[in-house]
């Protein structure tokens, strides 16, 4: 084939394929200017009506039958912290031994968890003459009081936790908002749920904890 002879008009085959290669070359350019830098770390955003809320990278969590862990963690620069109420006194998992515990990891801006907090209130309230213990322990929070005027502003009966460092949330491998722990009077996990819980959902796992 003559590359110079003309082609289309007076191109010649060399000339217009001249052109395809710069166009191309021009695509090229623009696709990795255009394109991410790979790994860069995008803020997670709690969507409306999202189920459940990550806060950090996915983590194999503590199974169905394990011991849980007592309330205590070890922060980024090593030292160990104790869970504490909003008041600052500490909250242990010890204490609550022999009774049905539900720990409930949440945050007074994460919108499932705002959801569920009436599912929370009116449990508790049908079943604390039965010995059942809730936890709901915040994370990710800027101070006690923050929490504390959402306590109060909805009437929360139960204990809540100021998980200052998250050390506790890390503790028990956890990643995201709300995560549940239903244990027995041994302080065995019998249930985890990923999620905000309902009603009927909640009764029936408690129904076997709670019995005699």
């Amino acid at each position: 084939m003559n590359w110079r002879r003309p082609l289309i008009g007076p191109f010649s085959a060399l000339q217009l394929a001249a052109v395809l290669v710069a166009m191309a070359a021009t695509v090229a350019i623009l696709m990795v200017i255009n394109t991410p830098i790979a790994g860069t770390a995008q803020p997670t955003i709690p969507a409306p009506g999202a189920s459940f809320v990550p806060v950090g990278d996915p983590v194999e969590g503590l199974r169905i039958g394990d011991q849980a862990p007592e309330f205590s963690g070890t922060t980024a620069d090593g030292q160990t912290v104790q869970l504490t109420d909003l008041d600052g006194n500490p909250i242990r998992l010890a204490d609550l031994r022999g009774r049905p515990v539900w720990i409930n990891f949440w945050a007074s801006w994460c919108p499932p968890c705002q959801a569920e907090t009436p599912t929370l209130r009116d449990v508790y309230a049908e079943h604390a003459d039965e010995g059942l213990a809730l936890v709901a322990i915040s994370v990710q929070e800027t101070t006690p009081d923050d929490v504390r005027n959402y306590v109060e502003r909805y009437g929360l009966d139960y204990t809540v936790g100021f998980d200052a460092t998250s050390a506790i949330f890390h503790t028990y491998h956890a990643y995201g908002l709300p995560t549940q722990f239903f244990l027995d009077r041994d302080g065995v996990i019998r249930d985890v749920v990923l999620g905000p819980v309902t009603r009927e959902q909640v009764e029936q796992i408690l129904q076997p904890l709670l019995a005699p």
